[in-house]
């Protein structure tokens, strides 16, 4: 385990550096103990800093940090940041990160010509929360949380892409578990079958009036209603944030846009309120009933 030291703030709005000046700043060295096979803990925070994180940390309370870094699975690598020192209760960043080959499906709908196979990098699993925070207005639990967010979801993706373009991948890939993962992060990533694009648009749409944590656990607890009375159960598939030519042609096809169209226009979903009622009780009392 080793902490963070003190560090310069570094605060910037500007668009992600060019690979020139990338690739001058962090020098690749090879070992299974490194991050990504490649980089040493201080290269990793000498990201944290470039990237702005660390100062919004010090903005947030959470100082001085401390930093756990797993390289010993080769196939997955874990990166752990806890306020002052490594413990379940000062956790504030939780990340597994995986490279691969995605070799996408041909998605349901024809006509859509697919790339040839993207380099990606993986989220295995992500946990960003704040641990000075507790539950109650304006932090209420969505589906799966233990402690609020961290609300830095851009400044954290900011990392990711800048990683992602330093080790050459096409793009992030994700798979939410949860349909408030998939929301929260569309932002930034579209999945890579335009049906279940259209699915969660559709839902997000219909149920625009619902206050958003109500919808996430309406869906979590299968209170939703396709047109022929069968229950929608969230089921997750891949979302990608291109970075290259090939992923961003595929999500931005005309044939990509008109499933999406399609699919909003033939997607219908209400909500069981007898059911949502009666499973009131699984959801945290603090986010109140239907």
């Amino acid at each position: 385990m080793r902490r963070g030291g003190r560090a310069e703030p570094f605060w910037t709005d500007t668009p992600l550096v060019d690979e020139k000046e990338i690739f001058s700043e962090l020098h690749v060295k090879q070992g299974s103990s490194l991050f990504l096979g490649r980089y040493t803990l201080a290269e990793v925070l000498a990201v944290l800093d470039k990237k702005g994180f660390l100062k919004e940390a010090r903005k947030r309370f959470l100082w001085p940090l401390a930093y756990e870094l797993d390289s010993s699975d080769i196939h997955v690598q874990r990166l752990q940041i806890f306020l002052r020192r490594p413990a379940p209760e000062n956790l504030i960043v939780d990340v597994k990160l995986r490279e691969c080959e995605f070799a996408p499906k041909p998605p349901a709908a024809e006509g859509l010509p697919l790339p040839p196979p993207l380099k990606a990098l993986a989220f295995e699993w992500l946990t960003l929360q704040n641990p000075l925070d507790t539950f109650g207005e304006p932090f209420t639990p969505l589906p799966g949380q233990t402690r609020p967010g961290l609300r830095m979801r851009a400044r954290v993706m900011d990392l990711f892409v800048y990683l992602a373009r330093l080790t050459r991948k096409d793009g992030l890939l994700a798979f939410p578990a949860y349909f408030h993962n998939a929301v929260l992060f569309s932002r930034y990533f579209r999945f890579w079958n335009p049906r279940k694009e259209a699915e969660v648009l559709a839902i997000r749409r219909t149920f625009s009036h619902l206050p958003f944590r109500q919808l996430a656990w309406a869906v979590h607890l299968n209170c939703l209603r396709r047109p022929d009375g069968r229950v929608y159960e969230w089921a997750a598939e891949e979302q990608i944030y291109p970075l290259t030519r090939p992923p961003k042609d595929y999500l931005d096809s005309r044939r990509y846009r008109e499933i999406v169209k399609a699919g909003l226009k033939e997607a219908a979903f209400t909500l069981d309120k007898g059911e949502y009622e009666r499973r009131a009780a699984e959801i945290p009392s603090i986010c109140g009933g239907a």
